[in-house]
This record gives structure tokens, C-alpha cells and sequence, in this order.
């Protein structure tokens, strides 16, 4: 690593590069608005901390939990401006039931979401041991700024109270506190440099915590990551989504979509033995007019999106040391798995009455896979089943016109489907629509189409005998929607 001194200069013109495409890198973010358990069984690798214990208690751990992989969800602090303490604690919960090992609590400016962040942390302390979960921050430099030297101060206004909580999480390898960031490849703090800048911040961090483990998502060329030493490894955020798709695209290339930026990022970081992020998401969709925050897009979800992710990363598990899971309350691009609760940043037209919820469920067996290096053993029939609730070309009275790229995605029901042994599957919309399928035990990925009006059901039959169905009453496929809403609506069977 080179030596890195620093001056006390101000200004300065960044030298992170600009992405031609920044709608595509999800760089523009809304600002903030002011179950029961499964079946499997909890993963090893489980070393809880007690509130209150020593560094050689920390670091006992860390030893412990240097051989296993860990996966968090993306939390949006400002999506919680009416949070309590008790609200934090039932996601947690909620969360941990599902074996997710921390939340990335991503936060911005406001000095409120400082205060959700205490309240989040000293909750946290309160876990009992039954309770593994853990926390780093997520600074996002698309709301925090990072031009001056005294900028640095938000930095040390987060990590100064917190670095201490046995609840953060520390690196396996170094046990030095974890944080990251969204976006920031052009912060120079006043050191006239992105590469001076972040090595600058650090070395002030320093002084509060030791040394830290630094894991940006900076929107720049993998091949810059050498130059920039204070990265010790990188995040891969729009790793989990088909950015290169538009409605130009094949149809061949659109339903075998590939998601192979993966790879240039760990190409230029194992030279360094840098850690690799990766990310993994359901779906995504945006829809802010230009009067709002002119966000109105949609990649393509099809085709088992979340799961056919989950599958890569598990195959590529080796090169992959960390899953951040995109997300656990972004309402704002439809990619949540939590509970929809808090303060959603003005997207209730589509998203309530979308509950997320069956996909936690699902995440939890591939997620478990990553986790320990094995997939677990199905022993329950379940079905788990998501749509959009309108045609892709219908028309709405919608002051905000259709997403771009609507035309990617297909009216179609996707189902997943844990089978305990050989069984029949049906779905169908209607029941002049029904599709039958012979599926094995195990896994299944299956779909079918969706008809204007119709609902979505779906049932496992074994022996002639219904075992388990999924048929959320509330949904309809609308043919003339009052919005245009290109969100899911996710079920399962219980």
C-alpha cells in the first residue's frame, strides 16, 4: 500500500469518474419521509455477543466466525422518521427468525436519522443471545456531503458513539469495525483526490474506533480499486439487476438475461485479498414523475429473478465473502422483503397492498445455502407465487406516464414451489385457465400466464389429495388500473 500523507488544502476537483448512465446505477435516491417462524433451523456459526462484554470477547468471535459466509439486508433509516424502539426491535426479530445475520443501516443527512440510528443501537444492546444480529452503516454520499475536510464530522458523529457495541459488526478476518457507503467515488473531503479523500477520512476515523474495514459501493471502473487504498474491498450494488436490457434488446438475450458484473469486480480484487460484496434483489421498480424525483423505470424481474441470483451466488460462493440483499424497506424501488411500515417516500399509489413479505420465506432457503454451503432439506410443501397486478399495456389515467422499459417484462405468474415429494402442481388465473404440472421433491421454478381480471392460484395435489395451496383473495390482474403499477404482489402458501 502506498504512504499517504495529507495536507490541509480545501477544494479541489475530484477525480472519480462520472457513469455516462447514472439512472442505470440507481444514483438518484429519494430523500426521507419526515410471523411466524419457518421450518429450518438455524445455521452454525452463531456466536452471540452479551451487551457489555470485553475486547477479547469481540475477538473470540471473530476467530469463530472466520470460516462462514454472512448475509445482510439493506435498511433505509430514512424510511423511519416515526420509528420507536419497539418497531425496531420487531424487524429485528423478524429479520433473525429468518436467519439474515445484521442489518446495513444506510442513512443520509438529517440529523433525525442520527436519532433513529441511537434508538436502533441501543436496542440492539438489549438482545438476548438467542438473537445473533448484528449492524454496520452505510454512509450514502448521494445525500451526505463529502467535499471538505469538514465533512468528516457527520462521519465521527455516527461512528464515535456506536464503534464500541458488541451489536457492530467486525470484519472475521481483522475484526475491525465494517462500514460502507452508496455511491461517494467523487468525495475528496479537501484532499484534492477521491483516492487522497477516503484515505483522509479513515485516517481520522482512526483516532475514534482503530483501524476499519472499509467496503464502498463506488460507481467507477473495478480496474480503479488499486488506486484507491483505502478500499479493502467493494460492493457490487447493481449486481443482482439486468441493467443492460432495454426494449431493444433480443428476446432471446431478455429471457437469459445474464448478471455477470461479478466478475470484473472480483478480478480486481483478489490479487488484494480485498472483500467482495455481492448483491441480490427481487425486483425494481420506480415511479416518480418529473414533478418528484423523476425516477420512472423498471428492470427486468422475470423470470425467478431473485431466486435464479440466489442460485449464481451460491455457485459462486468461493469468490464471494459477503450478500447484501437490496433491500429490506426501499419502497421507493419496490425491492423490499420486510413489513411495509414506517414512512414510505410518496409511494403508497404502488405499494400498499403489496405485501413482500412470502419473499423473506423464500430468501431464507437459497440465502441458507450461501450461508453454510448447503442447501437445506425441504421438509414442508409451500408454494410461494408473485405478479403485477395489471397488464403491461394497459392503459391508466396516470399523470406519470408508463415506467421506462415496461415492454421487458411478460404477464406472467412465477412460482417456486418446495415439494416434500413427487407431486402434481396447478396454476392457473382462472379455472377455464389451468396449467398442470408434474413436479419432483425438491425445488421447482414454474409459471404461467396471467388473463386480464383474473386472480392467481396455485395448489400441490399428492395422491389426489390437495396438500397445500396458495390463493391470495385480494389480488386481481386489473385491465384498466388506476395507476400504472409495476410492482409484485407476493404470496405463499402457509
Amino acid at each position: 500500500m502506498p504512504e499517504v500523507s495529507f495536507s490541509n488544502t480545501s477544494g479541489g476537483s475530484p477525480k472519480g469518474e462520472h457513469n455516462p448512465i447514472a439512472r442505470a446505477l440507481g444514483y438518484i435516491r429519494p430523500p426521507a419521509s419526515p410471523m411466524k417462524n419457518s421450518h429450518w433451523t438455524k445455521g452454525p456459526g452463531h456466536t452471540p455477543i452479551r451487551a457489555g462484554e470485553d475486547q477479547e470477547a469481540v475477538e473470540t468471535e471473530a476467530a469463530a466466525a472466520a470460516t462462514r459466509k454472512y448475509v445482510f439486508a439493506h435498511f433505509m433509516v430514512g424510511n423511519t422518521y416515526p420509528y420507536k424502539q419497539a418497531d425496531w426491535l420487531a424487524d429485528i426479530k423478524l429479520a433473525a427468525s429468518q436467519d439474515i445475520d445484521g442489518f446495513v443501516l444506510n442513512f443520509g443527512r438529517e440529523d433525525w436519522q442520527r436519532d433513529r440510528v441511537k434508538d436502533c443501537m441501543t436496542i440492539a444492546k438489549t438482545l438476548p443471545d438467542s438473537i445473533p444480529f448484528k449492524f454496520f452503516f452505510s454512509f450514502d454520499m448521494s445525500s451526505i456531503p463529502g467535499n471538505t475536510e469538514a465533512d468528516v464530522q457527520l462521519f465521527r458523529n455516527y461512528m464515535e458513539p456506536h464503534w464500541k457495541n458488541p451489536r457492530m459488526f467486525r470484519h472475521p478476518r481483522n475484526n475491525r469495525v465494517v462500514f460502507s457507503t452508496f455511491a461517494g467515488e467523487n468525495c475528496t473531503f479537501g484532499q484534492g483526490s477521491t483516492e487522497y479523500g477516503w484515505a483522509y477520512l479513515k485516517h481520522e476515523l482512526q483516532r475514534i474506533c482503530g483501524m476499519t474495514h472499509f467496503v464502498p459501493s463506488f460507481f467507477i471502473n473495478p480496474t480503479r480499486y488499486r488506486e484507491i487504498c483505502a478500499m479493502d474491498g467493494a460492493f457490487n450494488w447493481n449486481g443482482g439487476w439486468p441493467l443492460h436490457l432495454s426494449a431493444s434488446s433480443p428476446r432471446e438475450e431478455v429471457v437469459n438475461a445474464r448478471l455477470d458484473s461479478d466478475f470484473a469486480y472480483i478480478e480486481n480484487l483478489k490479487t488484494e485479498d480485498k472483500t467482495f460484496m455481492a448483491a441480490v434483489s427481487p425486483w425494481f421498480f420506480t415511479h416518480y414523475g418529473p414533478n418528484s424525483w423523476n425516477k420512472n423505470w423498471i428492470y427486468r424481474g422475470d423470470d425467478w429473478l431473485f431466486v435464479r441470483r440466489w442460485e449464481q451466488l451460491v455457485s459462486m460462493r468461493d469468490s464471494i465473502d459477503m450478500v447484501q440483499i437490496i433491500s429490506w424497506n426501499d419502497y421507493g424501488e419496490c425491492h423490499y422483503i420486510g413489513p411495509i411500515k414506517g414512512a414510505q417516500p410518496n409511494s403508497q399509489a404502488w405499494v400498499d397492498g403489496y405485501p413482500h413479505i412470502a419473499w423473506l420465506h423464500l430468501n431464507r432457503y437459497f440465502m441458507k445455502a450461501f450461508q453454510t454451503g448447503s442447501y437445506p432439506a425441504i421438509t414442508k410443501d409451500q408454494i410461494f407465487l408473485w405478479a403485477r397486478p395489471h397488464p403491461k399495456g394497459a392503459s391508466a389515467a396516470d399523470s406519470t406516464p408508463r415506467p421506462d422499459n415496461w415492454e421487458l417484462t411478460d404477464d406472467t405468474a412465477w412460482m417456486v414451489v418446495f415439494a416434500t415429494a413427487d407431486a402434481i402442481v396447478e396454476g392457473y388465473t382462472t379455472e377455464d385457465d389451468k396449467v398442470t404440472f408434474n413436479v419432483k421433491a425438491g425445488m421447482t421454478k414454474l409459471s404461467f400466464p396471467l388473463k386480464p381480471d383474473g386472480g392467481m392460484k396455485a395448489t400441490v395435489i399428492r395422491n389426489g389429495v390437495v396438500v397445500t395451496e396458495c390463493n391470495p383473495i385480494a389480488y386481481r390482474f386489473e385491465s384498466r388500473p388506476g395507476v400504472y403499477n409495476f410492482n409484485a404482489c407476493v404470496a405463499m402458501s402457509t
